[in-house]
Protein backbone atom coordinates (compact mmCIF):
# COMPACT_ATOMS: atom_id res chain seq x y z
CA UNK A 1 0.00 0.00 0.00
CA UNK A 2 2.72 2.36 1.05
CA UNK A 3 4.65 1.43 -2.05
CA UNK A 4 1.65 2.17 -4.28
CA UNK A 5 1.21 5.59 -2.68
CA UNK A 6 4.81 6.47 -3.23
CA UNK A 7 4.48 5.51 -6.88
CA UNK A 8 1.50 7.82 -7.25
CA UNK A 9 3.38 10.69 -5.66
CA UNK A 10 6.25 10.15 -8.05
CA UNK A 11 3.85 10.10 -11.00
CA UNK A 12 2.22 13.31 -9.77
CA UNK A 13 5.62 15.03 -9.57
CA UNK A 14 6.41 13.98 -13.09
CA UNK A 15 3.06 15.29 -14.30
CA UNK A 16 3.53 18.61 -12.58
CA UNK A 17 6.97 19.02 -14.14
CA UNK A 18 5.57 18.21 -17.58
CA UNK A 19 2.70 20.65 -17.19
CA UNK A 20 5.12 23.39 -16.12
CA UNK A 21 7.39 22.80 -19.16
CA UNK A 22 4.50 22.86 -21.68
CA UNK A 23 3.35 26.52 -21.17
CA UNK A 24 6.97 27.67 -21.17
CA UNK A 25 7.59 26.14 -24.56
CA UNK A 26 4.30 27.57 -25.90
CA UNK A 27 5.21 31.00 -24.56
CA UNK A 28 8.57 30.86 -26.29
CA UNK A 29 6.98 29.90 -29.58
CA UNK A 30 4.40 32.66 -29.20
CA UNK A 31 7.13 35.18 -28.48
CA UNK A 32 9.05 34.17 -31.57
CA UNK A 33 5.94 34.61 -33.69
CA UNK A 34 5.15 38.00 -32.20
CA UNK A 35 8.75 39.18 -32.53
CA UNK A 36 8.88 38.00 -36.11
CA UNK A 37 5.60 39.80 -36.85
CA UNK A 38 6.86 42.99 -35.24
CA UNK A 39 10.16 42.76 -37.06
CA UNK A 40 8.36 42.20 -40.34
CA UNK A 41 6.08 45.15 -39.60
CA UNK A 42 9.07 47.39 -38.93
CA UNK A 43 10.68 46.12 -42.10
CA UNK A 44 7.58 47.00 -44.13
CA UNK A 45 7.36 50.40 -42.48
CA UNK A 46 11.06 50.98 -43.03
CA UNK A 47 10.81 50.00 -46.65
CA UNK A 48 7.82 52.29 -47.07
CA UNK A 49 9.67 55.14 -45.43
CA UNK A 50 12.65 54.58 -47.68
CA UNK A 51 10.31 54.52 -50.65
CA UNK A 52 8.53 57.71 -49.59
CA UNK A 53 11.56 59.64 -48.39
CA UNK A 54 14.05 58.61 -51.04
CA UNK A 55 12.58 56.90 -54.08
CA UNK A 56 9.31 58.88 -54.36
CA UNK A 57 10.41 62.00 -52.50
CA UNK A 58 10.59 64.32 -55.48
CA UNK A 59 7.24 63.23 -56.92
CA UNK A 60 5.45 63.40 -53.58
CA UNK A 61 7.04 66.72 -52.70
CA UNK A 62 5.83 68.15 -55.99
CA UNK A 63 2.34 66.79 -55.36
CA UNK A 64 2.29 68.28 -51.88
CA UNK A 65 3.38 71.61 -53.26
CA UNK A 66 0.61 71.48 -55.83
CA UNK A 67 -1.92 70.68 -53.11
CA UNK A 68 -0.81 73.17 -50.48
CA UNK A 69 1.02 75.94 -52.40
CA UNK A 70 -0.86 77.98 -54.96
CA UNK A 71 1.32 80.14 -57.18
CA UNK A 72 0.35 82.99 -59.54
CA UNK A 73 2.73 84.72 -61.94
CA UNK A 74 2.96 88.48 -61.52
CA UNK A 75 4.69 91.05 -63.70
CA UNK A 76 7.87 92.80 -62.54
CA UNK A 77 8.54 96.50 -62.79
CA UNK A 78 8.48 97.39 -66.48
CA UNK A 79 11.37 99.51 -67.68
CA UNK A 80 10.88 103.26 -67.96
CA UNK A 81 10.89 105.23 -71.22
CA UNK A 82 12.58 108.64 -71.21
CA UNK A 83 12.96 111.38 -73.79
CA UNK A 84 16.42 112.51 -74.88
CA UNK A 85 16.67 114.77 -71.81
CA UNK A 86 15.64 112.00 -69.38
CA UNK A 87 12.10 113.27 -68.90
CA UNK A 88 9.76 110.41 -68.06
CA UNK A 89 7.45 109.44 -70.89
CA UNK A 90 6.39 106.07 -69.48
CA UNK A 91 6.81 104.82 -65.93
CA UNK A 92 5.06 102.64 -63.33
CA UNK A 93 2.86 103.28 -60.31
CA UNK A 94 2.01 100.82 -57.55
CA UNK A 95 -1.59 99.59 -57.56
CA UNK A 96 -3.66 96.98 -55.75
CA UNK A 97 -4.96 93.89 -57.50
CA UNK A 98 -7.78 91.95 -55.85
CA UNK A 99 -7.64 88.15 -55.63
CA UNK A 100 -10.02 85.58 -54.17
CA UNK A 101 -9.43 82.14 -52.63
CA UNK A 102 -12.57 80.32 -53.90
CA UNK A 103 -12.05 77.27 -51.70
CA UNK A 104 -12.42 79.46 -48.60
CA UNK A 105 -15.49 81.43 -49.64
CA UNK A 106 -18.41 80.42 -47.40
CA UNK A 107 -21.21 82.31 -49.14
CA UNK A 108 -20.45 83.03 -52.78
CA UNK A 109 -23.63 85.03 -53.37
CA UNK A 110 -23.04 87.32 -50.43
CA UNK A 111 -19.42 87.97 -51.36
CA UNK A 112 -20.39 88.59 -55.00
CA UNK A 113 -23.07 91.12 -54.05
CA UNK A 114 -20.62 92.96 -51.78
CA UNK A 115 -17.79 93.23 -54.30
CA UNK A 116 -19.68 93.67 -57.58
CA UNK A 117 -20.70 97.36 -57.25
CA UNK A 118 -17.20 98.34 -56.12
CA UNK A 119 -15.20 96.73 -58.93
CA UNK A 120 -18.00 97.39 -61.46
CA UNK A 121 -18.55 93.78 -62.45
CA UNK A 122 -21.90 92.01 -62.29
CA UNK A 123 -22.57 89.92 -59.20
CA UNK A 124 -23.61 87.04 -61.44
CA UNK A 125 -20.26 87.06 -63.19
CA UNK A 126 -18.34 86.98 -59.91
CA UNK A 127 -20.59 84.28 -58.47
CA UNK A 128 -20.13 82.21 -61.63
CA UNK A 129 -16.36 82.50 -61.31
CA UNK A 130 -16.45 81.41 -57.69
CA UNK A 131 -18.67 78.44 -58.47
CA UNK A 132 -16.57 77.38 -61.43
CA UNK A 133 -13.33 77.55 -59.44
CA UNK A 134 -14.66 76.61 -56.00
CA UNK A 135 -11.93 74.00 -55.47
CA UNK A 136 -9.15 76.37 -56.50
CA UNK A 137 -6.84 78.33 -54.26
CA UNK A 138 -6.49 81.50 -56.35
CA UNK A 139 -8.37 83.62 -58.87
CA UNK A 140 -8.18 87.27 -59.92
CA UNK A 141 -11.18 89.52 -59.36
CA UNK A 142 -9.75 92.91 -60.40
CA UNK A 143 -6.32 93.95 -61.64
CA UNK A 144 -4.49 97.22 -61.06
CA UNK A 145 -7.32 99.14 -59.46
CA UNK A 146 -7.37 102.86 -58.77
CA UNK A 147 -6.84 104.13 -55.22
CA UNK A 148 -10.49 104.92 -54.59
CA UNK A 149 -11.59 101.38 -55.48
CA UNK A 150 -8.95 99.90 -53.19
CA UNK A 151 -10.11 102.05 -50.29
CA UNK A 152 -13.73 101.07 -50.78
CA UNK A 153 -12.79 97.39 -50.81
CA UNK A 154 -10.81 97.78 -47.58
CA UNK A 155 -14.11 98.66 -45.91
CA UNK A 156 -15.18 95.03 -46.39
CA UNK A 157 -13.23 93.83 -43.36
CA UNK A 158 -14.79 90.37 -42.96
CA UNK A 159 -13.71 88.82 -46.30
CA UNK A 160 -10.14 90.03 -45.75
CA UNK A 161 -10.11 88.78 -42.15
CA UNK A 162 -11.40 85.35 -43.14
CA UNK A 163 -8.86 85.06 -45.93
CA UNK A 164 -11.49 84.91 -48.66
CA UNK A 165 -10.04 87.86 -50.58
CA UNK A 166 -6.82 89.83 -50.47
CA UNK A 167 -4.62 92.39 -52.20
CA UNK A 168 -1.45 91.92 -54.20
CA UNK A 169 0.57 95.01 -55.12
CA UNK A 170 1.31 95.21 -58.86
CA UNK A 171 2.94 97.89 -61.00
CA UNK A 172 0.69 99.67 -63.49
CA UNK A 173 1.97 101.39 -66.62
CA UNK A 174 1.54 105.15 -66.43
CA UNK A 175 2.14 107.82 -69.07
CA UNK A 176 2.61 111.14 -67.24
CA UNK A 177 2.28 113.23 -70.43
CA UNK A 178 -1.12 111.78 -71.32
CA UNK A 179 -1.81 111.97 -75.05
CA UNK A 180 1.54 113.68 -75.78
CA UNK A 181 3.65 111.26 -77.86
CA UNK A 182 0.95 108.60 -77.52
CA UNK A 183 1.59 107.18 -81.00
CA UNK A 184 5.28 106.89 -80.16
CA UNK A 185 4.75 105.28 -76.77
CA UNK A 186 1.96 102.93 -77.75
CA UNK A 187 0.60 101.11 -74.71
CA UNK A 188 0.64 97.81 -72.81
CA UNK A 189 -2.21 95.56 -71.67
CA UNK A 190 -3.38 94.50 -68.21
CA UNK A 191 -0.55 91.95 -68.02
CA UNK A 192 2.03 94.61 -68.93
CA UNK A 193 2.63 93.15 -72.38
CA UNK A 194 3.41 95.73 -75.06
CA UNK A 195 0.58 96.11 -77.56
CA UNK A 196 1.58 99.08 -79.74
CA UNK A 197 4.38 101.54 -80.41
CA UNK A 198 7.69 101.40 -78.57
CA UNK A 199 6.00 99.34 -75.88
CA UNK A 200 5.39 96.61 -78.46
CA UNK A 201 8.60 96.69 -80.47
CA UNK A 202 10.86 96.77 -77.41
CA UNK A 203 8.70 94.58 -75.16
CA UNK A 204 11.45 92.00 -74.65
CA UNK A 205 13.76 94.69 -73.28
CA UNK A 206 11.14 96.46 -71.17
CA UNK A 207 9.27 93.62 -69.51
CA UNK A 208 11.99 92.25 -67.20
CA UNK A 209 11.88 88.78 -65.63
CA UNK A 210 8.60 87.46 -64.25
CA UNK A 211 8.08 86.99 -60.52
CA UNK A 212 5.40 84.98 -58.74
CA UNK A 213 3.38 85.13 -55.55
CA UNK A 214 2.80 81.89 -53.59
CA UNK A 215 -0.25 81.26 -51.40
CA UNK A 216 0.01 78.40 -48.88
CA UNK A 217 -3.14 76.57 -47.78
CA UNK A 218 -3.55 73.83 -45.14
CA UNK A 219 -5.47 70.55 -45.55
CA UNK A 220 -8.74 72.35 -44.94
CA UNK A 221 -7.97 75.04 -47.47
CA UNK A 222 -7.12 77.72 -44.93
CA UNK A 223 -4.67 80.31 -46.19
CA UNK A 224 -1.15 80.36 -44.81
CA UNK A 225 1.41 83.13 -45.15
CA UNK A 226 2.28 84.19 -48.69
CA UNK A 227 5.74 84.62 -50.15
CA UNK A 228 6.76 86.95 -52.97
CA UNK A 229 9.89 86.07 -54.91
CA UNK A 230 12.28 88.69 -56.15
CA UNK A 231 12.00 89.83 -59.78
CA UNK A 232 14.37 91.51 -62.21
CA UNK A 233 12.99 94.86 -63.44
CA UNK A 234 12.96 95.68 -67.12
CA UNK A 235 15.50 97.75 -69.01
CA UNK A 236 15.04 101.48 -69.57
CA UNK A 237 14.78 103.17 -72.96
CA UNK A 238 16.02 106.60 -73.98
CA UNK A 239 14.30 108.08 -77.03
CA UNK A 240 15.64 110.51 -79.59
CA UNK A 241 12.42 112.47 -79.06
CA UNK A 242 12.50 115.79 -77.22
CA UNK A 243 9.42 116.16 -75.02
CA UNK A 244 9.49 119.95 -75.41
CA UNK A 245 9.52 119.76 -79.21
CA UNK A 246 6.89 117.05 -79.10
CA UNK A 247 4.58 119.32 -77.13
CA UNK A 248 5.10 122.18 -79.60
CA UNK A 249 4.31 119.96 -82.58
CA UNK A 250 1.22 118.49 -80.96
CA UNK A 251 -0.14 121.87 -79.90
CA UNK A 252 0.21 123.40 -83.35
CA UNK A 253 -1.20 120.31 -85.03
CA UNK A 254 -4.22 120.40 -82.73
CA UNK A 255 -4.78 124.09 -83.55
CA UNK A 256 -4.63 123.34 -87.27
CA UNK A 257 -7.14 120.51 -86.92
CA UNK A 258 -9.60 122.79 -85.18
CA UNK A 259 -9.07 125.72 -87.55
CA UNK A 260 -9.48 123.71 -90.75
CA UNK A 261 -11.89 121.08 -89.41
CA UNK A 262 -9.66 118.46 -91.01
CA UNK A 263 -10.21 114.72 -91.01
CA UNK A 264 -6.67 113.94 -89.85
CA UNK A 265 -3.18 115.43 -89.57
CA UNK A 266 0.42 114.33 -89.14
CA UNK A 267 3.66 116.11 -88.35
CA UNK A 268 7.17 114.69 -87.99
CA UNK A 269 10.36 116.49 -87.01
CA UNK A 270 13.73 114.93 -87.79
CA UNK A 271 17.40 115.78 -87.52
CA UNK A 272 18.43 115.63 -91.21
CA UNK A 273 22.08 114.98 -90.40
CA UNK A 274 21.51 111.94 -88.16
CA UNK A 275 18.04 110.53 -88.86
CA UNK A 276 16.93 111.05 -85.26
CA UNK A 277 13.18 111.56 -84.83
CA UNK A 278 12.74 114.62 -82.62
CA UNK A 279 8.94 114.64 -82.59
CA UNK A 280 6.10 112.70 -84.19
CA UNK A 281 2.40 113.41 -83.78
CA UNK A 282 -0.93 112.45 -85.29
CA UNK A 283 -4.49 113.64 -85.04
CA UNK A 284 -6.87 112.14 -84.03
CA UNK A 285 -5.02 110.93 -80.95
CA UNK A 286 -5.64 109.05 -77.71
CA UNK A 287 -4.55 108.76 -74.09
CA UNK A 288 -2.37 105.64 -73.61
CA UNK A 289 -3.48 105.54 -69.97
CA UNK A 290 -6.95 104.58 -71.24
CA UNK A 291 -6.41 102.82 -74.58
CA UNK A 292 -9.72 100.92 -74.36
CA UNK A 293 -11.58 104.22 -74.65
CA UNK A 294 -10.03 104.97 -78.06
CA UNK A 295 -10.95 103.49 -81.44
CA UNK A 296 -8.69 102.33 -84.25
CA UNK A 297 -8.74 105.70 -86.02
CA UNK A 298 -7.36 107.41 -82.93
CA UNK A 299 -4.69 104.80 -82.23
CA UNK A 300 -3.36 104.56 -85.79
CA UNK A 301 0.12 105.97 -86.34
CA UNK A 302 -0.58 107.70 -89.64
CA UNK A 303 3.03 108.87 -89.94
CA UNK A 304 4.12 105.38 -91.03
CA UNK A 305 0.90 103.53 -91.89
CA UNK A 306 -1.16 105.93 -94.02
CA UNK A 307 -0.39 106.46 -97.69
CA UNK A 308 -1.20 109.60 -99.63
CA UNK A 309 -0.37 111.01 -103.02
CA UNK A 310 2.14 113.77 -102.25
CA UNK A 311 1.36 116.11 -105.12
CA UNK A 312 3.84 118.91 -105.73
CA UNK A 313 6.22 118.01 -102.90
CA UNK A 314 7.43 115.27 -105.27
CA UNK A 315 8.67 117.92 -107.73
CA UNK A 316 11.81 118.39 -105.61
CA UNK A 317 12.78 114.76 -106.25
CA UNK A 318 12.07 115.23 -109.97
CA UNK A 319 14.18 118.39 -110.15
CA UNK A 320 17.03 116.82 -108.18
CA UNK A 321 17.16 113.82 -110.52
CA UNK A 322 16.97 115.94 -113.67
CA UNK A 323 19.75 118.26 -112.55
CA UNK A 324 21.91 115.36 -111.32
CA UNK A 325 21.56 113.69 -114.72
CA UNK A 326 22.30 117.00 -116.48
CA UNK A 327 18.94 116.98 -118.24
CA UNK A 328 18.31 120.56 -117.10
CA UNK A 329 20.32 123.58 -115.98
CA UNK A 330 19.54 126.89 -114.34
CA UNK A 331 19.66 128.54 -117.78
CA UNK A 332 16.84 126.41 -119.17
CA UNK A 333 13.44 127.97 -119.69
CA UNK A 334 10.04 126.35 -120.10
CA UNK A 335 7.07 127.77 -121.94
CA UNK A 336 4.00 127.04 -119.80
CA UNK A 337 1.93 129.93 -121.09
CA UNK A 338 -0.93 127.72 -122.29
CA UNK A 339 -1.51 126.57 -118.74
CA UNK A 340 -2.13 123.02 -119.92
CA UNK A 341 -0.33 120.08 -121.44
CA UNK A 342 -1.85 116.96 -123.00
CA UNK A 343 -0.16 113.61 -122.33
CA UNK A 344 -1.63 110.33 -123.55
CA UNK A 345 -4.99 111.93 -124.06
CA UNK A 346 -5.00 113.37 -120.54
CA UNK A 347 -4.95 117.14 -119.98
CA UNK A 348 -2.85 118.40 -117.08
CA UNK A 349 -3.54 121.94 -115.82
CA UNK A 350 -1.61 124.54 -113.91
CA UNK A 351 -3.47 126.03 -110.96
CA UNK A 352 -2.35 129.51 -112.05
CA UNK A 353 -1.37 130.64 -115.56
CA UNK A 354 2.27 131.50 -116.09
CA UNK A 355 4.31 132.57 -119.08
CA UNK A 356 7.93 131.60 -119.56
CA UNK A 357 9.50 130.04 -116.47
CA UNK A 358 13.08 129.16 -115.64
CA UNK A 359 13.95 125.77 -114.17
CA UNK A 360 14.09 127.40 -110.74
CA UNK A 361 10.71 129.11 -111.21
CA UNK A 362 8.99 125.87 -112.25
CA UNK A 363 9.68 124.61 -108.71
CA UNK A 364 9.17 127.96 -106.99
CA UNK A 365 5.74 128.47 -108.52
CA UNK A 366 4.94 124.74 -108.61
CA UNK A 367 4.00 124.59 -112.29
CA UNK A 368 2.49 121.25 -113.22
CA UNK A 369 3.08 121.87 -116.92
CA UNK A 370 6.74 122.72 -116.32
CA UNK A 371 7.18 119.64 -114.11
CA UNK A 372 5.76 117.36 -116.82
CA UNK A 373 8.22 118.82 -119.34
CA UNK A 374 11.12 118.22 -116.94
CA UNK A 375 9.91 114.65 -116.43
CA UNK A 376 9.84 114.09 -120.18
CA UNK A 377 13.48 115.17 -120.41
CA UNK A 378 14.48 112.83 -117.58
CA UNK A 379 12.62 109.77 -118.88
CA UNK A 380 10.78 106.94 -117.19
CA UNK A 381 13.66 104.67 -116.23
CA UNK A 382 15.87 107.38 -114.75
CA UNK A 383 13.00 108.92 -112.83
CA UNK A 384 11.98 105.55 -111.40
CA UNK A 385 15.58 104.84 -110.38
CA UNK A 386 15.82 108.12 -108.48
CA UNK A 387 12.47 107.59 -106.79
CA UNK A 388 13.83 104.30 -105.51
CA UNK A 389 17.09 105.95 -104.46
CA UNK A 390 15.13 108.54 -102.47
CA UNK A 391 13.49 105.65 -100.59
CA UNK A 392 10.03 105.46 -102.12
CA UNK A 393 8.45 102.03 -102.49
CA UNK A 394 10.42 100.67 -99.53
CA UNK A 395 10.24 100.87 -95.75
CA UNK A 396 12.48 103.43 -94.11
CA UNK A 397 13.57 100.83 -91.57
CA UNK A 398 12.62 102.95 -88.58
CA UNK A 399 12.58 101.03 -85.30
CA UNK A 400 8.84 101.20 -85.01
CA UNK A 401 6.11 98.61 -85.65
CA UNK A 402 3.55 98.77 -88.43
CA UNK A 403 5.45 100.67 -91.12
CA UNK A 404 4.27 100.16 -94.71
CA UNK A 405 6.48 100.41 -97.79
CA UNK A 406 4.20 102.55 -99.90
CA UNK A 407 3.27 102.15 -103.57
CA UNK A 408 5.67 102.61 -106.47
CA UNK A 409 4.96 100.48 -109.52
CA UNK A 410 7.76 99.26 -111.75
CA UNK A 411 8.22 101.00 -115.10
CA UNK A 412 6.83 98.01 -116.98
CA UNK A 413 3.52 98.63 -115.24
CA UNK A 414 3.38 102.32 -116.16
CA UNK A 415 0.82 103.61 -118.62
CA UNK A 416 1.30 106.31 -121.22
CA UNK A 417 0.40 108.96 -118.63
CA UNK A 418 2.34 107.58 -115.66
CA UNK A 419 5.52 109.61 -116.20
CA UNK A 420 3.49 112.83 -116.33
CA UNK A 421 1.40 111.82 -113.32
CA UNK A 422 4.44 110.90 -111.24
CA UNK A 423 6.10 114.18 -112.20
CA UNK A 424 3.36 116.02 -110.33
CA UNK A 425 3.14 113.52 -107.45
CA UNK A 426 0.30 111.29 -108.57
CA UNK A 427 0.15 107.50 -109.12
CA UNK A 428 2.40 106.97 -106.12
CA UNK A 429 1.61 106.26 -102.47
CA UNK A 430 3.99 107.54 -99.80
CA UNK A 431 4.03 107.86 -96.03
CA UNK A 432 4.82 111.21 -94.38
CA UNK A 433 8.02 109.68 -92.99
CA UNK A 434 9.20 108.60 -96.45
CA UNK A 435 8.69 112.09 -97.83
CA UNK A 436 10.46 113.73 -94.89
CA UNK A 437 13.44 111.39 -95.24
CA UNK A 438 13.76 112.26 -98.93
CA UNK A 439 13.90 115.97 -98.09
CA UNK A 440 16.46 115.28 -95.38
CA UNK A 441 18.72 113.90 -98.12
CA UNK A 442 18.56 117.29 -99.86
CA UNK A 443 19.09 119.09 -96.55
CA UNK A 444 22.18 117.12 -95.48
CA UNK A 445 24.04 117.18 -98.79
CA UNK A 446 22.63 114.21 -100.65
CA UNK A 447 22.69 111.23 -98.25
CA UNK A 448 19.66 109.12 -97.40
CA UNK A 449 19.66 108.46 -93.65
CA UNK A 450 17.92 105.67 -91.75
CA UNK A 451 15.48 107.22 -89.28
CA UNK A 452 15.43 105.97 -85.71
CA UNK A 453 13.56 106.79 -82.53
CA UNK A 454 15.34 104.84 -79.76
CA UNK A 455 18.73 106.20 -78.76
CA UNK A 456 19.82 103.80 -76.02
CA UNK A 457 18.65 100.84 -73.97
CA UNK A 458 20.01 100.83 -70.43
CA UNK A 459 19.91 98.01 -67.88
CA UNK A 460 18.61 98.60 -64.32
CA UNK A 461 22.25 98.79 -63.18
CA UNK A 462 23.01 101.52 -65.71
CA UNK A 463 24.84 99.43 -68.30
CA UNK A 464 24.26 100.39 -71.94
CA UNK A 465 22.80 97.30 -73.63
CA UNK A 466 22.15 98.80 -77.03
CA UNK A 467 23.05 102.13 -78.59
CA UNK A 468 21.79 103.48 -81.91
CA UNK A 469 24.06 105.48 -84.21
CA UNK A 470 23.35 107.43 -87.39
CA UNK A 471 23.23 105.14 -90.41
CA UNK A 472 23.84 106.28 -93.98
CA UNK A 473 21.73 104.20 -96.36
CA UNK A 474 23.18 105.53 -99.61
CA UNK A 475 24.13 108.65 -101.51
CA UNK A 476 21.20 109.81 -103.63
CA UNK A 477 22.48 113.03 -105.23
CA UNK A 478 25.77 114.90 -105.23
CA UNK A 479 26.55 117.71 -102.80
CA UNK A 480 26.42 120.14 -105.71
CA UNK A 481 22.90 119.11 -106.66
CA UNK A 482 21.79 119.16 -103.01
CA UNK A 483 23.16 122.69 -102.58
CA UNK A 484 21.36 123.86 -105.73
CA UNK A 485 18.08 122.34 -104.57
CA UNK A 486 18.40 123.99 -101.17
CA UNK A 487 18.76 127.34 -102.91
CA UNK A 488 15.76 126.67 -105.15
CA UNK A 489 13.63 125.56 -102.21
CA UNK A 490 14.47 128.78 -100.38
CA UNK A 491 12.75 130.73 -103.15
CA UNK A 492 9.53 128.78 -102.58
CA UNK A 493 9.20 130.56 -99.22
CA UNK A 494 10.01 133.98 -100.69
CA UNK A 495 7.76 136.45 -102.40
CA UNK A 496 6.59 134.84 -105.61
CA UNK A 497 6.74 131.34 -104.14
CA UNK A 498 3.85 129.15 -103.06
CA UNK A 499 4.84 129.01 -99.39
CA UNK A 500 5.34 132.56 -98.21
CA UNK A 501 3.38 131.72 -95.06
CA UNK A 502 6.16 129.29 -94.09
CA UNK A 503 8.70 132.11 -93.83
CA UNK A 504 10.37 132.42 -90.42
CA UNK A 505 11.56 135.82 -89.29
CA UNK A 506 15.34 135.98 -89.01
CA UNK A 507 16.04 132.54 -90.48
CA UNK A 508 16.04 131.16 -93.99
CA UNK A 509 13.65 128.31 -94.68
CA UNK A 510 13.72 125.85 -97.58
CA UNK A 511 10.73 123.72 -98.47
CA UNK A 512 7.92 122.82 -100.83
CA UNK A 513 4.15 122.85 -100.77
CA UNK A 514 1.86 120.07 -101.87
CA UNK A 515 -1.84 120.06 -102.68
CA UNK A 516 -3.10 116.69 -103.85
CA UNK A 517 -6.59 115.63 -104.80
CA UNK A 518 -7.81 112.49 -103.05
CA UNK A 519 -8.45 109.63 -105.44
CA UNK A 520 -11.97 108.22 -105.13
CA UNK A 521 -11.93 104.47 -105.88
CA UNK A 522 -15.72 104.42 -106.25
CA UNK A 523 -15.76 106.89 -109.14
CA UNK A 524 -12.27 106.06 -110.41
CA UNK A 525 -11.46 109.77 -110.49
CA UNK A 526 -9.80 112.40 -108.36
CA UNK A 527 -12.18 114.22 -106.05
CA UNK A 528 -12.89 117.89 -106.65
CA UNK A 529 -13.65 118.54 -102.98
CA UNK A 530 -11.25 116.36 -100.98
CA UNK A 531 -7.57 117.29 -100.74
CA UNK A 532 -4.39 116.52 -98.84
CA UNK A 533 -2.47 119.69 -98.02
CA UNK A 534 1.19 119.46 -97.06
CA UNK A 535 4.44 121.31 -96.57
CA UNK A 536 7.85 119.77 -96.06
CA UNK A 537 11.07 121.65 -95.48
CA UNK A 538 14.03 122.40 -93.24
CA UNK A 539 15.64 125.28 -91.39
CA UNK A 540 17.93 127.12 -91.14
CA UNK A 541 18.20 126.43 -94.85
CA UNK A 542 21.99 126.66 -95.12
CA UNK A 543 22.74 124.73 -91.93
CA UNK A 544 19.62 122.70 -91.16
CA UNK A 545 18.96 121.87 -87.53
CA UNK A 546 15.58 120.30 -88.14
CA UNK A 547 13.47 119.03 -91.02
CA UNK A 548 9.70 118.99 -90.68
CA UNK A 549 6.71 117.70 -92.60
CA UNK A 550 3.10 118.73 -91.98
CA UNK A 551 0.28 116.80 -93.68
CA UNK A 552 -3.34 117.90 -93.26
CA UNK A 553 -5.95 115.50 -94.63
CA UNK A 554 -9.18 116.85 -96.10
CA UNK A 555 -9.23 120.38 -94.65
CA UNK A 556 -12.42 122.35 -95.03
CA UNK A 557 -12.40 125.78 -96.70
CA UNK A 558 -8.83 126.55 -97.78
CA UNK A 559 -7.09 123.57 -99.35
CA UNK A 560 -3.74 124.73 -100.76
CA UNK A 561 -0.66 123.50 -98.93
CA UNK A 562 0.67 127.04 -98.84
CA UNK A 563 -2.40 128.23 -96.96
CA UNK A 564 -3.11 125.21 -94.74
CA UNK A 565 0.15 123.40 -93.94
CA UNK A 566 2.76 126.14 -94.43
CA UNK A 567 1.53 128.29 -91.49
CA UNK A 568 1.67 125.23 -89.21
CA UNK A 569 5.27 124.65 -90.31
CA UNK A 570 6.09 128.30 -89.57
CA UNK A 571 4.59 128.22 -86.08
CA UNK A 572 6.34 124.99 -85.17
CA UNK A 573 9.74 126.17 -86.44
CA UNK A 574 9.53 129.54 -84.69
CA UNK A 575 8.72 127.95 -81.33
CA UNK A 576 11.31 125.24 -81.95
CA UNK A 577 14.08 127.75 -82.56
CA UNK A 578 13.09 129.66 -79.42
CA UNK A 579 13.11 126.41 -77.43
CA UNK A 580 16.48 125.30 -78.86
CA UNK A 581 17.89 128.83 -78.64
CA UNK A 582 18.81 128.87 -82.34
CA UNK A 583 20.11 132.36 -83.14
CA UNK A 584 18.56 134.48 -85.88
CA UNK A 585 20.61 134.86 -89.05
CA UNK A 586 21.79 138.33 -89.94
CA UNK A 587 21.37 137.85 -93.69
CA UNK A 588 18.17 138.98 -95.35
CA UNK A 589 15.69 136.19 -95.98
CA UNK A 590 16.31 136.33 -99.67
CA UNK A 591 18.28 134.19 -102.10
CA UNK A 592 19.60 135.06 -105.54
CA UNK A 593 20.49 132.17 -107.81
CA UNK A 594 23.38 132.26 -110.23
CA UNK A 595 23.94 130.06 -113.24
CA UNK A 596 25.60 126.74 -112.56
Amino acid sequence: MIKRNRQKVEERKLWDEDTRQLPLENSRKRGVVIFTAILFGFAVIGFRLVNLMILDHEKLSERATQQYIKEKALTPQRGAIWDRNFKEMATNIETDSLYVVPVKVKDTRQLSSQIAPIIKVSAGEINGLLQKRKEKGFAWLARRMDLETSRRLEGLRAPFKDGEIGFVTEPKRFYPKGHVASHIMGFSNIDDKGIAGIELLYDEYLKGEVKSVSFGVDARGKSLAGDIKEAVPGNNIILTVDEGLQYIVERELENAMEEHKAKAATAIMMNPATGEILALANRPTFDPNSPAEADGEEKRNRAITDLYEPGSTMKSMLASAAFEEKKVSLRDIFDVSKGTIVVGGKTIHDVHRHGILSFQEVIQKSSNVGAVKIGQRLGETKYYDYLRKFGFGEKTGIDFPGEVKGILRGVKNWSGTSLAALSIGQEIGVTPLQMLRAYCAIANGGTLMKPYIVSEIISPSGKVIKKSVPTEERRVISKTTAALMRDILKTVVEEGGTAQKASVKGNLVAGKTGTAQVFDPETGRYSRSRFVSSFVGFAPADNPKVALIVVISEPQGATYGGLVAAPVFKNIIEHTFAYLDVPMETDENKIYLVSR
